[in-house]
């Protein structure tokens, strides 16, 4: 009898003991997970000023460059779809296709806002304009926060990523339905580059 009180309470020992590591686990993923979320909320906050500032960037834009009429549809048409995309990953920026879709959607914004300034040099007037000048040094301060906030949104991916592929919480994230999560990436390396905004 004594002896198998002893084996009970070694297996009861042991439940316990597991029950916490799992327990535990769960806790550290759902911690991570939260982590990257709020990363994210951070970018969806930069990325939202940045789509705000760029039509009032080509109204001031349509005053002076009437013959550039495409250019700036393109750029229009580009903060749109970037728009969307963000509403798309915000609502599960752990959803691998949504953040690769916004990736692909900013890198194509970030494209037609290069091509509207390169043009913007060929009006001196635009150039000089005060009202393109602040919204230029408003949209360049917006990129700075967007990178900044895109690192820190890839750093916290990064840790639950390697958190959840070691053992043993490799064992229980799928149990438990923790699926990867995507890093937040600019497609091509000419679309990392922010757009060089300069007026003096």
């Amino acid at each position: 009898m004594g002896s198998f009180l002893i084996t009970v309470l070694i297996v009861a020992a042991a439940a316990v003991v597991i029950a916490g590591l799992v327990i535990g686990i769960y806790n550290k993923l759902v911690t991570l997970r939260n982590r990257y979320k709020n990363a994210f909320a951070q970018i969806e906050v930069q990325l939202k000023r940045r789509h705000d500032l760029i039509p009032n960037l080509v109204e001031v834009a349509k005053g002076y460059m009437q013959h550039e009429r495409g250019t700036l549809e393109a750029v229009i048409q580009a903060r749109n779809q970037a728009a969307g995309g963000l509403q798309k990953a915000a609502m599960d920026p752990g959803n691998a296709a949504a953040i690769q879709g916004l990736g692909a959607a900013e890198g194509a914004l970030s494209g037609t806002l290069g091509r509207l300034f390169a043009l913007a040099e060929s009006y001196p007037d635009l150039k000089a304009n005060q009202n393109m000048m602040q919204l230029s040094e408003e949209l360049s301060s917006t990129e700075n926060k967007v990178a900044f906030a895109r690192q820190a949104f890839n750093d916290t991916v990064m840790q639950y990523n390697t958190y959840k592929q070691t053992f043993p919480p490799v064992i229980f994230a799928g149990m438990f339905g923790f699926t990867a999560a995507e890093l937040f990436q600019i497609e091509s390396a000419a679309e990392r580059v922010a757009p060089k905004v300069k007026f003096t």
